[in-house]
């Protein structure tokens, strides 16, 4: 029997030469594909061009009232109080006796130190008459006659500490809590009562470092109170003389041009501040402004090249930031693309 034998090929180089084939084509590819690749065109950026704009600034403020003149009743020595004339909330005028502390000692004091100046006095008289006929020196002359000085100044001394034993009102005003009883044992560290004069109410704010030069005294505030929505008005009178570094803020003090009843002394205000309006003010969009660790950037378009530019900005509204330094009028801004724009970069405006 014959067997028929079939030729079978090696297939193994003809697969390794389509392969290689297929290979050098897609080479030859990325070749022509890298060869005919350049740079990157510049992005397509949205801008913003300044242009002057009138702006009003407001800003809103707490402060708290203040008594035109205030202070805490205390009595000058220790003692047994033998007076009292505290009416709680009524007014007062000044000088008026509000308390007096025991003072028969200081009393007796006072007139044994008189019945020895008179004594003194008549000795004096018997002297200048024996001086008139040298029966007595003029140095011992001298000795009694100070001895009558040293007694008349050891009487105002006590007098002066007769006095202390007065409480009386510094000036006019209205009294507070009464906070002792007539009888009570006092001292000087013991409060009998306040007094507030409120017939001229002042304000107490302060206001941010960047608004300070515009306040000075005669600038006029508006105000309200917890509970009312009747404004109030008030003049600035005095700024302090520096800037307070703790919150880098003025303080400052205003008197209360029309005062009411509902105005009370240490109460909470809310206070407006309205300044002239700026009609060259630059507003950018607050997007074309680039946070920095230590301040605020922008990036600047001149001849089609950016350039980053610090700013201080001011007020700003739901989409507008003011520019206080940094920028000029018509300087043209990007808007788009921040996060890839640096110093040099080209970027093309779209229109």
């Amino acid at each position: 029997m014959k067997y028929l034998t079939l030729y079978k090929p090696n297939l193994l180089p003809a697969f390794a030469i389509f392969i290689f084939t297929i290979g050098c084509s897609q080479k030859k590819d990325k070749i022509s594909a890298s060869s005919t690749s350049g740079p990157p065109p510049p992005p397509v950026v949205t801008y913003y061009v300044t242009q002057p704009q009138s702006i009003t600034e407001q800003i809103d403020l707490a402060g708290s009232l203040i008594a035109n003149e205030a202070t805490a009743i205390f009595p000058e020595v220790s003692g047994r109080l033998t007076y009292l004339n505290i009416n709680e909330g009524k007014p007062v005028s000044k000088g008026t006796l509000l308390a007096k502390i025991y003072d028969g000692d200081l009393k007796a004091q006072f007139n044994k130190l008189a019945v020895q100046l008179e004594v003194q006095e008549q000795t004096i008289k018997r002297y200048e008459a024996l001086l008139q006929i040298n029966g007595v020196s003029r140095q011992e002359y001298d000795l009694i006659k100070l001895q009558s000085n040293n007694i008349r100044a050891d009487m105002e001394v006590v007098k002066s500490n007769i006095l202390r034993t007065e409480i009386r009102a510094p000036f006019s005003g209205v009294l507070g809590l009464k906070l002792i009883s007539p009888g009570a044992y006092v001292s000087p560290q013991i409060q009998l009562t306040t007094i507030r004069q409120l017939s001229n109410l002042k304000v107490d704010f302060s206001v941010p470092e960047q608004f300070a030069p515009r306040i000075t005294p005669g600038f006029v505030i508006a105000f309200t109170i917890e509970g009312s929505a009747e404004e109030y008005k008030a003049r600035v009178i005095a700024t302090e003389s520096g800037i307070n570094e703790a919150d880098r803020s003025l303080p400052v003090r205003a008197e209360v041009i029309k005062g009411g009843p509902a105005l009370k002394a240490g109460g909470f205000v809310k206070i407006r501040l309205a300044f002239d309006p700026d009609n060259k003010a630059i507003m950018i969009p607050s997007n074309a402004i680039i946070p920095q660790a230590r301040g605020k950037q922008v990036a600047l378009l001149k001849d089609g090249i950016i350039t980053m530019r610090d700013i201080t900005t001011g007020i700003r509204d739901s989409a507008k930031v003011q520019v206080l330094t940094g920028l000029g009028m018509n300087d043209t801004i990007i808007t788009s693309g921040l996060m890839r724009m640096k110093e040099g970069s080209k970027v093309v405006l779209n229109n």
